[in-house]
């Protein structure tokens, strides 16, 4: 038998169940159900942001906020003018939601519980009368009929109107180029460089404010860098990450980086301030404390790199040791071979191609009736609560279409 409705959303999590609540409260009349293939729904919500659920960025103009997409800048910058953070802040203080801004810019809700997420739109999913159904794992979908059907392995359904909003799902998007769709193939993004190397083994949970550029290309990274056990992570990292994540998978994961631990201060200004140094703390050993805003533990790490020895003091600095510390302060090479996922957000760069969507409703542009929302297309943002973003404005652009 099957079983119809008005509209249909593949994925039950946060771009699909924004999108159904969205129609829903617009047009209340509309049959929408909502398929999960898992038994819950909103899993990755539960564990984004370490629990907490990291909903948008404090970042509220539009032209600013596309710069934190590596895939997706150009074709959002509309759709963020109909629906941006401020917008986002606004929806979830209407659904009885309140969001607070971190430092850093994130925003969570006031509870620190993505628990607090999850049971606003289950709230308003049973509210609606909109039907959530798992363990509905989408086995094909085709037109017949001006009509979507989707058969799943145990049921099957039909709608006039069906939204696709099921993230980087490989047997989602084979079915999808069945449909004559071009995927650009999925790679992965937001992760971490492992590196062995004896000057940061010891210095695990050590951070400093640094540039990163990956030799051979024009790939470049600036921010806070965090030592792991396993190598370096940090927003400086996963920035570098994200953008040259075709880039670095073209490279299975072995490359060479350049770390400014100066951040922003050259080779020759940082000569100029040692040479400073040696002046004026003559009598001082070299490795004893950090003349920079930086970590002692990293500094004496650096020094003894550069062939000085503990007990060596600033008078006795020769040329040949002053010119290994200063390359050693801006330009340490690192060899990179792999990488680890960032905790548990595991962020693709790859999906529907963006040349097929009309990012003012969502739309295929090839099918009428067929709908986006999410990480299903090929936009991906660095980490910060901008994937959250991009899935609340195309489900709102998508339910104001529909």
């Amino acid at each position: 038998m099957i079983k119809n409705f008005d509209i249909i959303i593949v994925g039950g999590g946060a771009a699909g169940f924004f999108t159904a609540i969205n129609i829903a409260e617009k047009n209340p009349k509309l049959k929408i159900a909502i398929l999960e293939r898992g038994k819950e729904v909103l899993s990755k919500v539960r564990i984004s942001g370490g629990g907490r659920c990291n909903v948008t960025h404090a970042c509220f103009e539009p032209n600013e906020l596309v710069k934190f997409y590596p895939r997706g800048e150009k074709e959002l910058r509309g759709p963020f003018h109909q629906f941006c953070s401020g917008d986002t802040i606004e929806w979830f203080e209407k659904h009885g939601v309140e969001l607070k801004i971190e430092e850093d810019g994130r925003m969570f809700p006031v509870s620190n519980s993505s628990q607090t997420i999850i049971d606003c739109f289950l709230n308003a999913t049973e509210k609606l009368g909109i039907k959530v159904l798992t363990g509905q794992s989408v086995q094909s979908i085709f037109k017949k009929d001006d009509c979507w059907k989707i058969d799943t392995q145990s049921e099957n359904f039909a709608a006039e109107k069906l939204v696709m909003a099921t993230g980087s799902n490989p047997k989602i998007w084979e079915m999808l180029q069945n449909q004559g769709h071009a995927v650009v193939s999925p790679v992965p993004s937001l992760f971490t460089f492992n590196i062995k190397d004896p000057r940061i083994k010891e210095l695990p949970g050590v951070a400093a404010q640094v540039t990163v550029t990956v030799k051979d290309t024009k790939l470049e990274s600036t921010g806070p860098l965090l030592i792991t056990h396993w190598g370096m992570s940090g927003p400086a990292i996963l920035k570098l990450s994200a953008w040259g994540a075709r880039t670095l998978f073209d490279k299975n994961y072995q490359f060479t980086i350049f770390v400014n631990w100066l951040n922003d201060v050259d080779a020759e200004d940082a000569e100029k301030k040692l040479k400073e140094l040696k002046q004026e703390h003559a009598k001082k050993a070299v490795s004893k404390k950090s003349p920079f805003d930086f970590p002692n533990r990293l500094w004496e790490s650096l020094v003894l790199a550069s062939g000085i020895d503990t007990e060596t003091k600033w008078a006795d600095l020769s040329k040949n040791q002053l010119q290994q510390l200063v390359s050693q302060l801006t330009k340490a090479t690192f060899q990179v071979n792999g990488k680890s996922t960032f905790k548990e957000e595991f962020v693709t760069a790859g999906g529907i191609d963006l040349k097929e969507i009309n990012f003012k409703t969502m739309e295929s542009k090839l099918h009428k009736n067929l709908y986006f929302a999410g990480e299903i297309v090929n936009v991906d943002a660095i980490t910060g609560g901008f994937n959250f973003q991009n899935a609340w404005t195309s489900g709102f652009i998508l339910a104001n279409a529909i």
